[in-house]
């Protein structure tokens, strides 16, 4: 039974220049202890939809224009700010994608990690600060550190203390907004590693928001892929990379990334540009760059379910249901 639920999620960010439609109608579930990975451009919405569950979307210029985020059986756009408050860090936590903002510059690292022990578990400051140490020790950074400033952490060691924050009241969701972007690969390998290894011991959900496949492979059960603020596919990880139906625009992803067993001389792009989001649009959002393209992409297509769980929204799988 999924205890977070998102069904027919409308966004609008209004600005100066137009109106832009971040999230178009998205509707997804997500089963306790199970790692959902959402992949797309730059500009799909991912991150405009993590905000929303965590309820931080930017009040003045942020718009939701309809639809339901429902965290165990709580509709979370129907609490207040204080109800808002008290889920943010004890139940739901968000990981953010740049440490070097994320983490004040003029607090400790013990001290930021404490807060939030502090506000939700009403514990005194000397069983916060052990909280704090235990948990940089989790994360493998010497708990002697605890009273050390960020700008003493190297960036992958600040990557660390960011999920420490997240992971310190025990999360029953995790939203992690690219996670490994800034690092490299050996301690982006490391830092998978250790998330996945924390959300077992702590049976956490987590929501994994990433332009890179790899990542989604070694991390996730299922995977959601976003294009112009809708899921255009939807299923298990063996769908999208064992299954020989795709979508269009994920056969795209897939075709972009170097082969180890191929030898190519130059990559395979897709050719355009993300759909503009000021457009109000009634057809299918990647008409303009697929090579699939017919006149029926005038019209909007629906999510099609072509295997049990794997759903592809394309007219090209229409009637294909289960097939």
């Amino acid at each position: 039974m999924s205890f977070l639920s998102i069904d027919n999620l409308k966004v609008d960010y209004v600005t100066d220049d137009g109106i832009v439609h971040a999230l178009n109608g998205v509707s997804l579930e997500l089963v306790q202890g199970e790692t959902l990975g959402l992949v797309g451009e730059t500009g799909a919405g991912k991150t405009t939809m993590a905000k929303c569950i965590m309820g931080i979307l930017p009040k003045r210029t942020g718009k939701i224009r309809s639809g339901e985020i429902t965290f165990e059986e709580k509709n979370l756009l129907k609490c207040s700010e204080k109800e808002l408050q008290s889920i943010r860090g004890a139940q739901i936590a968000m990981i953010f994608q740049d440490p070097m903002t994320s983490l004040n510059p003029v607090l400790t690292v013990g001290e930021q990690i404490a807060e939030a022990v502090e506000n939700h578990e009403r514990c005194g400051k000397a069983r916060a600060m052990e909280r704090a140490e235990e948990m940089l020790e989790l994360v493998g950074i010497p708990a002697e550190r605890v009273h050390e400033y960020p700008h003493q952490f190297s960036g992958g060691m600040k990557q660390r203390i960011v999920i420490a924050i997240a992971l310190a009241c025990r999360p029953k969701l995790i939203l992690a907004d690219e996670p490994t972007t800034a690092l490299d690969v050996t301690i982006q390998a490391q830092v998978l590693t250790m998330m996945l290894d924390l959300q077992k011991q702590i049976n956490t959900a987590m929501v994994i928001i990433t332009h890179d496949l790899g990542i989604i492979a070694q991390t996730c059960q299922k995977v959601a892929v976003m294009y112009g603020g809708m899921i255009v596919e939807f299923g298990t990880v063996e769908h999208i990379f064992d299954s020989g139906n795709r979508h269009p625009y994920t056969q795209g992803l897939f075709d972009s990334i170097p082969k180890l067993d191929e030898e190519t001389d130059r990559l395979i792009p897709i050719e355009g540009q993300i759909a503009d989001p000021t457009v109000k649009r009634t057809c299918c959002p990647f008409k303009e760059r697929c090579k699939f393209c017919t006149e029926r992409c005038d019209t909007l297509p629906m999510m099609n379910e072509v295997e049990d769980g794997h759903f592809i929204r394309c007219h090209l799988f229409e009637g294909r249901e289960n097939a």
